[in-house]
């Protein structure tokens, strides 16, 4: 298979937790990914190789979007699938939030998406096919006693109205838009929280797996007639807790 024909992926965040899990589902189903964060490069988990790309730098900046998808087209000539993964949150009360705090949360959870969508755009036009994958956040309060993180919940919950706006913007170019909501995922992130009270956050009374979010990924990437889709992979907190 010519490198033309395969499909190609470009990730966010691709150096843990979501998207470390999505960027190995991708390379052992036969894709080419650039994976990207601020140190990829050092990465444990990932090597660079011919169906590999790592590009260094800070989600926030647009140069950085610049870079990563110059990257995908130098080495692949092509951009099937981006997965806006990259984000942070910072547990505080909501009044305790800094200027400072605001502009980190805000620029590494939405300057990223909104650089690295604007920059695929063209080259998905350009194919007349492609797909973005938004992975956002809708819960506000930890379970364990831990503080809430609003700034993540106002940074990230927008994403699947953003998703279906842009999925009737670009219809015509045969460009999909789909969003993934997790519940809480056994990521790094927690490490250090309480598993047992996460997981009673939940109606089905675990914490979500790394493995759950790479299944909603795969599923909506073959879904090719879904678009402007949520698909909420929380363990039933939409449905009331």
């Amino acid at each position: 298979m010519q490198a033309t024909q395969q499909p190609v992926a470009i990730i966010t965040g691709a150096s843990s937790g979501i998207g470390l899990g999505v960027t190995q589902a991708l390379l052992e189903r036969g894709w080419r990914v650039v994976g990207t964060s601020r140190t990829i490069s050092k990465s444990k988990d990932l090597n660079p190789s011919p169906d590999l790309v790592l590009v260094d730098g800070e989600v926030s900046k647009k140069e950085t979007a610049v870079k990563v998808v110059g990257a995908a087209l130098k080495h692949f000539r092509r951009i099937d699938l981006l997965v806006n993964n990259a984000g942070i949150f910072i547990p505080k009360a909501f009044t305790d939030y800094t200027e400072e705090d605001y502009n980190l949360v805000m620029n590494t959870n939405v300057a990223s998406f909104f650089y690295m969508t604007q920059q695929v755009i063209p080259q998905m036009k350009k194919q007349n096919s492609g797909h973005v994958v938004n992975i956002s956040a809708v819960l506000a309060d930890q379970p364990s006693g831990d503080a809430p993180a609003l700034l993540a919940v106002l940074s990230k919950s927008p994403m699947p109205a953003v998703s279906k706006a842009l999925a009737l913007e670009y219809a015509a170019n045969n460009i999909r838009f789909n969003t993934v909501s997790p519940g809480i995922i056994n990521t790094p992130m927690h490490a250090k929280n309480n598993h047992a009270a996460l997981a009673k956050f939940h109606p089905l009374a675990r914490m979500g797996e790394i493995s759950d979010i790479v299944d909603a990924v795969l599923y909506l990437q073959n879904a090719t007639f879904v678009t402007g889709e949520n698909v909420r992979v929380d363990g039933g907190v939409h449905a009331g807790r």
